[in-house]
């Protein structure tokens, strides 16, 4: 998300109205709800996280403990036993 500055795409008249609420200071305007993207839509982030889970299911399953499969991707071991869980 990048900052537009508001005089280059609102009229003044709805520059001045916001003014009225804030005053100099950044505000969020939201998508509107059929715009709204899921989350990692834009990149690779879910297909590189579902191939690392595959990957952890796999050590898993050759034997490997909680904790070496933890070191070895850099995750708690919690974090690891819940993939184990949800991948079975």
């Amino acid at each position: 998300m990048g900052y537009r500055r508001a005089e280059q795409i609102l009229p003044s008249e709805i520059i001045e109205l916001i003014q009225n609420y804030v005053d100099g200071e950044c505000i969020y305007i939201p998508r509107k709800e059929n715009a709204r993207r899921d989350w990692g839509e834009n990149t690779n982030i879910r297909t590189e996280l579902k191939e690392r889970n595959r990957s952890i299911y796999l050590d898993y399953k050759k034997g490997m403990k909680g904790n070496e499969i933890a070191e070895k991707y850099f995750l708690s071991v919690k974090s690891i036993q819940r993939i184990i869980n949800q991948m079975k």
